[in-house]
């Protein structure tokens, strides 16, 4: 007689679940559960114990660890900046432990360390002393010079502000600055030229508020411009007291950017991944044009990107087994001069290589312009960034000038992507082609010096806008 469902169902037997906590004995088994505690260890085989890194992984690290150490980040020592980061130290020590306001004012150009520099003695300082809060801001991000007042609000009062600065805004801000309790504050504006404005008011405003009756603040202001105080704040020098203190940040020569190199390489593997006439040849390159040492770092990490894909490919085409001695796959290829050249050319060269020979000149006349036009607005301005309706127009003007015909505005905006992708504009998109924002992504040194020996171009940049 066939089995209903039911009795079907009743002798189907599910598998218990595993006990992770004790290991059971059999039932007929009379001795008691044995707890996982009284276990002992079971040696390891040999193909179970630890072995050390294979020579190829080996090589992948020494890579890696050399390409960490030479990122932009804030490092431990900052080599080559020892009496810039005494001034700062001693500045930050005599204001925030004599409850005393004040200000200064960190000048140099791009890649020399004033911002590391301060980053560094900040985090050191929290350590040290108590009783101060900071306050940082980049004034690339903010929207205008006036936004300012706002974001130092939101921080210092910890609440959103939405509205413009205003009135009661100021008063606020001040009142808070100027109360008898609370820490002193550390506000440090970062790209501070940007906050140049018509008539300077923002600017006359931050530079006064130290000198309020009872301020705790302590304003450091940080920027490219050397003479900003002087030719942009010209008041200032009427009141002796609103003065901020100076430091400028000369840039790096070719020993400093050496021993920063090697410094930082020196914190990774042993194995030795760049050569130090590789070290030399970067450093003197980078100073001759900029003293910038974050090119160097960025050229030294792409250097060793080239080299590490260059052994990955051998070692896939060339399995290490076949390495005349085990002694030979543990030496790292090392990153030599023609590397270093390689990238830098790719970097300058690629981006911005004026052949003399105008046949086989790679870089358009009508890039050129429009590189030139950025560059010329943005001194003009004293931005770093303008709408591409803003660009169009200086293109316009400097083309009519040299009787150059000119490109319609959606042709501008071909140029400028295709000058993106070539890593000398910088673009920000945005639904209305006309404000699309528009960068340079490199030093104006090394766009002049590219472009100066051009007769045309050199013309435009020696003119400058209509």
């Amino acid at each position: 007689m066939p089995q209903t469902r039911s009795q079907s169902q009743a002798t189907i037997s599910f598998p218990k679940k595993k006990l992770s906590r004790t290991l059971d004995k059999p039932k007929n088994s009379g001795n008691s559960k044995l707890e996982l505690t009284n276990v002992q260890a079971i040696p390891c085989s040999p193909c179970a114990k630890l072995l050390p890194l294979s020579p190829r992984k080996r090589l992948g690290t020494c890579y890696q660890q050399a390409k960490q150490v030479l990122t932009t980040a804030v490092p431990d020592q900052l080599p080559a900046r020892e009496k810039e980061m005494d001034v700062i130290r001693n500045f930050l020590r005599e204001h925030i432990c004599g409850k005393k306001a004040g200000s200064l004012y960190l000048s140099g150009a791009p890649g020399t360390g004033k911002t590391a520099c301060l980053s560094r003695i900040l985090q050191d300082l929290k350590k040290e002393l108590k009783g101060f809060k900071t306050i940082m801001l980049n004034c690339m991000s903010l929207r205008s010079a006036q936004a300012v007042f706002p974001a130092i609000a939101q921080e210092v009062c910890q609440e959103e502000v939405y509205r413009p600065a205003g009135k009661d805004m100021m008063r606020k801000l001040e009142n808070h600055m100027t109360a008898e309790k609370g820490p002193m504050i550390v506000l440090v504006l970062d790209e501070m030229d940007q906050l140049d404005s018509k008539g300077q008011d923002v600017l006359y405003t931050l530079f006064e508020w130290p000198w309020l009756s009872s301020s705790r603040l302590v304003l450091i202001g940080i920027a490219n411009t050397l003479d900003l105080t002087d030719r942009i704040l010209p008041r200032l020098q009427a009141r002796e007291k609103c003065k901020p203190q100076l430091l400028n940040f000369p840039p790096y020569t070719k020993n400093q950017i050496a021993t920063i190199l090697q410094d930082r390489l020196n914190q990774a593997s042993k194995d030795q991944v760049l050569d130090n006439a590789a070290i030399q040849f970067c450093a003197r390159k980078v100073s001759a044009v900029s003293g910038d040492v974050r090119k160097a770092l960025d050229v030294c990490r792409r250097a060793i990107e080239i080299v590490e894909s260059d052994v990955k490919r051998q070692t896939i085409l060339k399995p290490l087994s076949e390495c005349k001695s085990p002694s030979e796959s543990l030496v790292p290829k090392r990153v030599g001069v023609i590397h270093i050249s390689q990238v830098i050319s790719e970097v300058d060269g690629n981006r911005m290589t004026l052949s003399q020979d105008g046949a086989h000149d790679s870089f358009p006349l009508q890039q050129k312009i429009l590189v030139c036009s950025l560059l010329l607005l943005t001194r003009q301005l004293k931005i770093k960034e303008v709408t591409l309706g803003k660009l169009f127009e200086a293109y316009s003007n400097v083309c009519r000038k040299q009787q150059v015909a000119a490109v319609d505005q959606s042709e501008c905006l071909s140029l400028s992507g295709l000058l993106e992708a070539r890593g000398i504009f910088g673009l920000k998109k945005n639904k209305d082609t006309r404000f699309t924002k528009v960068s340079l992504k490199i030093e104006e040194k090394e766009i002049e010096h590219a472009l100066k020996d051009r007769a045309l171009v050199g013309n435009i940049l020696a003119t400058g806008l209509p």
